[in-house]
C-alpha cells in the first residue's frame, strides 16, 4: 500500500504544479522550470518507496524492463490518475474564476512531440534509475526532472508537454485540453514507453548471472 500512496502523492504534486503554473499564474512564472523541479523533488522523495514513476507510461516501461511486478501495474496507474484528479480539484479551488482556454492542437505535430519526449523520458528513467551501470547514483531525480523540463520548453507550445497519461487526464479535467484530444496523449505516451523499453533492453542486455533465491520483490527502486 505504501508504494501506491507514494505514487498518489508524487503525481498529485506534479499535476498541482502544472495547473497552478499554467492557470492564472501570470507571465512571470516559468512553468517548465517549476514543473521539472516539482517532478525532481518528488522523485527524490518517493524513489526509495515506489520507484517514483508518477506516470502510467513510465510504469509500463519499467514493467517491460522487468523492474516492477505485474500485480503492481494497475494499482500504480490507478493511484497516479487519482492523484492527478485530486490535484485538479485543488487547482480549481485556488484558481476559481480564472479563465481557461483549451489548447488548439494539430494532431500530427502534437502526436509526434508527445511520442518523442515521452520516449526520451522513459529512456532516461530506465537508464538513470534501473540500469546496472548507474546503480546507486544520486543524479536520477535531476535527470528525470530535467528531461520533462526540456520537453516542456521544446514542445510545450506544440502538444502542451504532457508526456504522461495522468497529466493528460489532469489537463483535460482542468479544461486546458479538450477531451477529444485525450487519445493523442494516450496513444503517443504509451506507444513511446513501449518502444523506449524495448530499445533499452536491446542496448542493455541482461547480465549473465545465476539468479539468487530471495524473498524480495523482483524489481528495484532507485537508491
Amino acid at each position: 500500500m505504501k508504494k501506491y500512496i507514494a505514487e498518489f502523492i508524487g503525481t498529485f504534486f506534479l499535476v498541482l504544479t502544472i495547473g497552478l503554473c499554467v492557470i492564472g499564474a501570470g507571465t512571470t512564472v516559468i512553468a517548465p522550470l517549476a514543473i521539472g523541479a516539482a517532478l525532481m523533488v518528488m522523485v527524490y522523495a518517493g524513489g526509495h518507496i515506489s520507484g517514483a514513476h508518477y506516470n502510467p507510461a513510465v510504469t509500463i516501461g519499467v514493467f517491460i524492463r522487468g523492474k516492477v511486478m505485474a500485480a503492481d501495474v494497475v494499482p500504480y496507474i490507478v493511484a497516479q490518475i487519482a492523484g492527478a484528479a485530486l490535484a485538479t480539484v485543488v487547482v480549481k479551488f485556488f484558481r476559481a474564476g480564472a479563465e481557461v482556454t483549451p489548447m488548439v492542437l494539430q494532431t500530427g505535430p502534437a502526436f509526434l512531440a508527445e511520442f518523442l519526449f515521452t520516449f526520451a523520458l522513459v529512456y532516461v528513467v530506465l537508464n538513470a534509475a534501473t540500469a546496472e551501470g548507474t546503480s546507486g547514483n544520486f543524479f536520477y531525480g535531476l535527470a528525470i526532472g530535467m528531461t520533462v523540463m526540456t520537453g516542456a520548453f521544446a514542445v510545450g507550445s506544440i502538444s502542451g508537454g504532457a508526456f504522461n497519461p495522468a497529466v493528460a487526464v489532469g489537463i483535460s479535467m482542468l479544461g486546458l485540453s479538450s477531451w477529444n484530444n485525450i487519445w493523442i496523449f494516450l496513444a503517443a505516451n504509451f506507444g513511446a514507453a513501449i518502444v523506449a523499453a524495448f530499445v533499452f533492453n536491446l542496448i542493455n542486455p541482461p547480465a549473465q548471472t545465476t539468479p539468487i533465491a530471495t524473498d524480495e520483490p523482483p524489481y528495484e527502486t532507485p537508491r
